[in-house]
């Protein structure tokens, strides 16, 4: 994913974190990271390798979807965005919540299959492949992305509109 957030980030893409609150429902996205990092959470070593940057947007979402009573709707259309490439954890609960949402949107949907996991390899794959057949999500992994066609494509959505 870190690979990908930074192919992404020099194709010109916006990177948009999507996180739980975790319960902590005080606090804004910048305590959140603070509490991964700092307070011992089993997500410490993921939160250190996909640090946010300052130029990073993020939503706080309070359910198992990313746009489910989040900002993540307008925030996608003040970007103009057409294209969402969905990273992280579980893909068979929150990608593939989301991927469903972003879907009923008519937003075309990225799950790059080596950017997911599940809590087993078997819910993860079934995910991936709901995502690909109902979603018509794009799986293809990471490395085979072709960052600049996905910008060109939401270019040219935009330009349709």
């Amino acid at each position: 994913m870190a690979q990908l957030k930074g192919r992404a980030r020099e194709a010109g893409f916006p990177v948009i974190y999507a996180n739980d609150n975790f319960g902590r429902w005080k606090s804004d996205f910048r305590q959140v990271v603070r509490h991964c990092l700092d307070d011992g959470v089993r997500g410490k070593v993921v939160t250190e390798i996909l640090r946010p940057e300052e130029d990073d947007y993020f939503v706080l979402k309070p359910k198992h979807s990313a746009f489910y009573a989040s900002t993540l709707d307008t925030l996608l259309t003040y970007l103009g965005t057409r294209t969402v490439i969905l990273t992280g954890i579980a893909g068979n609960i929150c990608i593939l919540f989301s991927a469903n949402d972003a879907y009923m949107r008519d937003l075309n949907v990225v799950v790059p299959s080596d950017c997911v996991v599940s809590n087993t390899e078997e819910e993860n794959r079934h995910a991936l492949d709901q995502m690909a057949k109902i979603l018509k999500a794009d799986i293809t992994s990471s490395t085979e992305l072709d960052l600049q066609a996905l910008l060109a494509r939401n270019e040219n959505a935009l330009l349709r509109r």
